[in-house]
C-alpha cells in the first residue's frame, strides 16, 4: 500500500496542498475531487483541484509543452464533474477511498472515451481550457456504481 492510500482523507488533502504527496495517480485525481465536491460547490471545487494540480505540476516540472504530460485543464474538468454527477446518483461514502472503491467506472482513465473523441481531448485547445464533449453529455450518462 502507498503512502497515499494510508492517509485518512484529511491528511490526504493537507498533503496535496502542500505538494507533499510523492505519487499522485488516477485514482488520487478522483480522491481530490470527491473531497473538494464534500465541501465545495462545483465551480469552486474545480478551481481548487485546478489551483493544486497546477501546483503540483509545477513542483515537480511537468512538462508544459506536451499534450499527453503535464496539467490538461478539460481532463481535470471533466473528471470533477464526472465525480459531482456520480456524488448526486450515489450513496453516501465514509471516505474518499470507499468512494472510488464503490465507483469502478470513475477509476478507468479510458472512461472519457465515451465522451471525448481522442481529436477532440487531445488537442492544444482542451489542454488550456475546458471544451465540452464531443460525443455524449456528461449528464446523458450519470455514473453509478451498479453498472
Amino acid at each position: 500500500m502507498s503512502e497515499v492510500q494510508r492517509l485518512n482523507d484529511d491528511e490526504f488533502l493537507a498533503a496535496f496542498e502542500a505538494r507533499t504527496i510523492e505519487e499522485f495517480h488516477h485514482r488520487d485525481h478522483i480522491k481530490v475531487a470527491y473531497l473538494y465536491l464534500r465541501r465545495y460547490p462545483l465551480d469552486e471545487a474545480i478551481a481548487k483541484v485546478r489551483a493544486g494540480l497546477q501546483a503540483l505540476a509545477a513542483a515537480w516540472g511537468a512538462p508544459t509543452d506536451d499534450l499527453e504530460k503535464g496539467y490538461h485543464e478539460t481532463m481535470t474538468q471533466a473528471w470533477v464533474r464526472l465525480v459531482h454527477l456520480t456524488l448526486g446518483h450515489c450513496e453516501e461514502a465514509e471516505c474518499a477511498d470507499d468512494f472510488c472503491d464503490r465507483q469502478p467506472k470513475l477509476m478507468q482513465k479510458t472512461h472519457l472515451q465515451l465522451f471525448y473523441s481522442r481529436e477532440r481531448l487531445i488537442s492544444w485547445e482542451a489542454s488550456r481550457v475546458f471544451v465540452e464533449p464531443d460525443l455524449a453529455s456528461f449528464c446523458s450518462c450519470a455514473v453509478r456504481s451498479d453498472t
